[in-house]
């Protein structure tokens, strides 16, 4: 009798231990599945730096240029005109930027643009003399309509609403047509709208159109070179956090 309870302890320890192993498995699960999720977070919180870091490296080892882009070498930062581009500008993708350069480039009219950035977001600054339009008029040019072209195929594929502002110098306007710099500025605002709409697809919802003759120059109106400066046709391409953009 003796020699049956021993047995039947032993055996009984041995069902105890046994019957607890699907702890261990539970736990092996429980810590996979933990650091599973961390990964997953980690992949989602990404710093766009050490990416750019990855990348060049990655493009580097495989005879790359060393660089994001490639021959350009601006994808991760660089100036035009003075504006830093790096992810973008006032939350206008980078690309953008580079598409309308790089159109104006080829026609050779990179002279006659330039951008700058404010809280609105991209401002794409046209010159108006002898360039977009005659003196005193709002007839587009054919330089024009190549350089609203090559700004309409850069926004075409982006959401952001775009805002088309005329500006003049403080000389009084010549012409039967116009009174006064404030229906020449509008009239040259509206063309480059209309240009947009009915030659280049640019949906009318994202359009808008404003004249503000000499009210906002960049430059003090002290000479003709600075009033040449101020003689412009800005195109912004709204922020979409900014309150403006719809």
């Amino acid at each position: 009798m003796a020699r049956r309870v021993r047995d039947f302890g032993d055996t009984g320890g041995h069902d105890g231990g046994g019957s607890l192993r699907w702890l261990l498995t539970y736990a092996d699960m429980i810590t996979l599945l933990m650091a599973f999720f961390i990964m997953l977070y980690s992949m989602s919180v990404i710093n766009m730096n050490r990416f750019r870091q990855v990348a060049v490296s990655i493009k580097s080892g495989f005879g790359g240029t060393g660089n994001a882009e490639g021959k350009s070498g601006k994808a991760s930062g660089f100036k035009l005109d003075g504006l830093e581009i790096r992810d973008g500008v006032a939350g206008v993708p980078w690309s953008v930027v580079r598409k309308i350069q790089k159109r104006v480039e080829a026609k050779g009219l990179e002279k006659y643009v330039k951008f700058r950035g404010d809280e609105r977001g991209l401002i794409v600054s046209l010159a108006t003399d002898k360039v977009l339009f005659p003196k005193g008029q709002a007839e587009l040019s054919p330089k024009a309509l190549q350089i609203i072209d090559a700004v309409a195929d850069a926004v075409r594929g982006i959401p952001n609403t775009i805002s088309v502002e005329g500006h003049t110098c403080d000389l009084p306007v010549v012409s039967e047509k116009y009174p006064s710099n404030w229906e020449l500025s509008t009239s040259r605002a509206t063309a480059v709208v209309r240009h947009f709409v009915e030659e280049a697809w640019i949906s009318p919802e994202r359009l808008s159109a404003a004249g503000y003759a000499d009210s906002k120059p960049l430059v003090p109106n002290t000479s003709e070179k600075n009033r040449s400066l101020n003689r412009r046709v800005d195109i912004i391409i709204l922020n979409s956090g900014y309150p403006g953009e719809r």
